[in-house]
């Protein structure tokens, strides 16, 4: 089995194929990856804490969830590197990076609001962390993929709406390969406590 790839705001993770090991960069889609670095406003304890808004153009500020700019809500907060973190939600469809800042204004007084990452739900669809969205932070069941190089496949909407057409579907989610229906041709890491995807044609 291949070693997982670094997990990150794009990650998918690594892709096995039969005859060997595919890698993924991870999904397409610029939602996938962003930051905020702009000063807390004041409008929660926490800056983007859990069920806090933010609104979206040059950066991302939080707003007011009853704010006519609120444009996503935040699903999950987590201090530190993304890649040394808990997983967002299945439903997350996008990550905000929080760059360490020390504000006039911060949650706790202490002059700083630390690095972190946000899971960000949009308030209106798309929703590209659905399954077969063609988007968000992780593969899930119900996600499609396509062959996007050698040895390389990104997530694409199940429904074709996308760029990219749709070439495999992860059907289901189990412990090991050994597992996965003889229909599988094409196994994905989902990591948890099933990390083997069974991947078929679409």
């Amino acid at each position: 089995m291949c070693a997982p790839l670094r997990v990150g705001a794009l990650a998918l993770a690594g892709v096995l194929a039969l005859a060997g090991c595919q890698k993924s960069p991870g999904a397409s889609g610029s939602l996938n990856d962003t930051s905020a670095s702009q000063s807390p406003a004041g409008h929660g304890r926490i800056f983007l804490g859990v069920d806090d808004c933010a609104s979206r153009g040059k950066g991302f500020t939080e707003v007011p969830c009853t704010s006519e700019k609120a444009r996503a809500r935040v699903i999950a907060r987590y201090d530190g590197r993304q890649s040394e973190g808990p997983a967002c939600p299945g439903p997350t469809d996008f990550v905000l990076h929080i760059s360490e800042s020390r504000p006039a204004f911060d949650e706790d007084g202490d002059g700083s609001v630390p690095k972190g990452y946000a899971c960000m739900r949009n308030l209106e669809s798309p929703h590209p962390g659905d399954p077969g969205g063609g988007g968000g932070p992780r593969t899930v069941v119900g996600d499609c993929v396509y062959t996007a190089g050698k040895g390389e496949v990104r997530e694409a909407a199940c429904d074709g709406s996308g760029k990219n057409k749709p070439e495999f579907k992860v059907r289901s989610a189990v412990k090991d390969r050994a597992k996965c229906p003889a229909s599988t041709e094409l196994y994905v890491q989902l990591g948890g406590g099933k990390p083997v995807g069974c991947a078929e044609p679409v």
